[in-house]
């Protein structure tokens, strides 16, 4: 606070006020009266130096408002909201960017934009589709929108953004190893054992490029897709990904993303789990070759007689509490493809010794009776209305049902004369293998038990997908040049990254959509002056600041402590 002298040229007297001067939300100086005291020429007659006797009024008053823990507000009762001034603003995003000063991706994009030409902060445009991202995933476009969401000053324009895509892609090589060696520095990440998996993105688009095919989709769409091929080690933290085009076979991906794995990254032996769809000769063929292992599921009941009746015979199991196990170590044949100069590829049988693990669990045989009783009867909806159901609809009930046919050109179910029903043979047959899984490894001697609880861990992969397409708003992607895509996943990516960093940092007691609701909620309001109001608090929270320390709680903080905070998050 401090005395202001307002000196008034048509009556040539001076007025007297005690003013506190602050800073708005955008950093704007601004001062507010606190108290009136009078003219300069009648104080005079009662006071022998004025302005120094109020001067020191005004220091007093001053620290007694530092001091008390007390606010006094004077809001007048008609006051209008200050249209475009971005009163609410979010908080909890600082949490995000600690981790993310932390594994100092700041320093890594202020290095790289040094050698470039461009003026626009590839560090800042990131902080912002990063933060968006995590916590209010839309496109590139709404991201910039809501820039006024967030206390940083997000200088730069839209065409700044997309220019950004382009040098994000440049980099992403640089970029995955420089955040790995952060990860092995700071979280000790061991990379012996590697978890893979393939999942794919659609493109609200109808014709097909060179990237974008039409493939398999795991969500029963027509569109045009990419191939993504994840890794994460074995505390679920994200090693690198992979693009292919929409197209690719998921057992094609396996190869060339584990030897970028092995080159980039100076792992010397990894043992790869990854579900069936990677389970193929040319994958066992090819870790075999390089010395490395593989913990893959088996398709039971796409198997040969012989390895069902292995599963079925009661002989060799363990017995526990719900559960049964047994293993067996065979030279199993594994069809291997032969390129030679000139000729087409063909497939070659070689023997390998295999290790076969079933398990059986109640549990999951109730699951599996669950889940094909919801099939069941979608199926038997199927057969009363099939004009409701389509190829992608029908998805999973369809194989239940006989005489189903579907048109080529639309995906549509064909008329027919013949009787549709539910095909009970299959139903039988399924039944009998109900709770039973098998595992395929290299690993010959390890634990039955290990080996299980290694496959196990594949559910962080399936999470990881489940958390970049929903949480994250990965898809569907509006982006069309290939080095804009590439960048749209390497932003999901670290974003993914970022979110696995968070749970761990709380010890995984939280799931991130948890953890992502709460931060969202961490917001505050501008009530006057530079003071903020906060009105969000939960068990999450209180967990973070046990952590962080970014005063996660509080009611009222004055812009100065907000700052104070933020940068604090910037340090790393």
């Amino acid at each position: 606070m401090f005395l202001r002298k307002s000196f008034n040229k048509k009556s040539g007297r001076t007025y007297l006020t005690i003013v506190h001067g602050y800073r708005d939300q955008f950093g704007k100086s601004k001062s507010k009266t606190v108290k009136s005291i009078g003219y300069l020429d009648e104080l005079e007659k009662e006071y022998s130096d004025p302005i120094k006797h109020f001067t020191q009024v005004a220091k007093e008053m001053d620290k007694e408002r530092t001091d008390n823990e007390y606010l006094t507000l004077q809001i007048h009762s008609n006051e209008k909201i200050q249209k475009g001034t971005g009163n609410r603003k979010n908080y909890g995003h600082i949490v995000f960017s600690k981790i993310y000063h932390e594994l100092e991706l700041n320093r890594f994009f202020n290095n790289k934009r040094r050698h470039e030409n461009f003026k626009y902060n590839t560090d800042s445009i990131m902080r912002l589709l990063l933060f968006c991202r995590l916590l209010y995933p839309a496109s590139k476009k709404k991201t910039l929108e809501l820039k006024d969401w967030f206390f940083d000053n997000f200088n730069f324009s839209l065409d700044d953004v997309y220019n950004s895509l382009s040098h994000f892609h440049e980099t992403s090589t640089d970029l995955l190893r420089h955040l790995h060696d952060k990860i092995v520095e700071q979280y000790d990440r061991e990379t012996s054992l590697v978890y893979y998996d393939v999942t794919n993105y659609y493109f609200e688009i109808d014709k097909e490029d060179e990237l974008r095919k039409k493939g398999f989709s795991k969500e029963g769409r027509r569109s045009p897709i990419v191939q993504m091929g994840l890794a994460l080690d074995r505390s679920g933290i994200p090693i690198t990904y992979k693009l292919f085009k929409g197209n690719t076979h998921d057992s094609e991906t396996y190869l060339p993303a584990m030897s970028d794995i092995k080159k980039e990254y100076g792992v010397d032996r990894i043992i790869v789990v990854a579900d069936k769809g990677l389970n193929s000769g040319d994958n066992i063929a090819f870790n075999t070759v390089l010395g490395d292992g593989y913990i893959f599921s088996k398709s039971i009941r796409g198997a040969d007689e012989e390895f069902k009746a292995y599963v079925l015979d009661e002989k060799g199991y363990i017995e526990g509490n719900d559960y049964k196990m047994k293993s067996r170590v065979i030279p199993a044949e594994i069809n291997v493809t032969v390129k030679q100069v000139g000729k087409k590829k063909s497939k070659k049988k070689v023997q390998v010794d295999q290790k076969q693990v079933i398990f059986y669990s109640e549990k999951y045989a109730q699951r599996s009776k669950r889940k094909r009783e919801e099939l069941l009867a979608k199926a038997a909806d199927l057969i009363a209305n099939p004009a409701k159901y389509n190829k992608a609809t029908s998805y999973g009930a369809a194989g239940y049902v006989k005489n189903l046919d579907f048109d080529k050109e639309t995906c549509e179910i064909k008329e027919t004369s013949q009787l549709r029903f539910i095909d009970t043979e299959r139903i039988q047959e399924e039944e009998k293998y109900d709770g039973y899984y098998a595992i395929v490894t290299s690993e010959l001697d390890e634990l039955d038990s290990n080996i299980i609880n290694a496959y196990r861990g594949l559910w962080k992969i399936e999470e990881s997908f489940k958390i970049t397409k929903s949480t994250l708003g990965a898809r569907p992607v509006y982006l069309s040049r290939d080095d804009h895509i590439n960048a749209h996943f390497l932003i999901c990516f670290l974003a993914l990254t970022i979110a696995r960093l968070t749970e761990i940092r709380l010890k995984n007691r939280y799931p991130f959509s948890r953890i992502v609701e709460s931060l969202r909620s961490v917001s505050c309001t501008h009530i006057d002056q530079n003071l903020f109001v906060f009105d969000y608090d939960d068990e999450i929270t209180v967990d973070l600041n046990n952590v962080f320390n970014f005063n996660f709680g509080k009611k009222f903080m004055t812009l100065a402590q907000i700052k104070k905070n933020l940068a604090s998050s910037k340090k790393g």
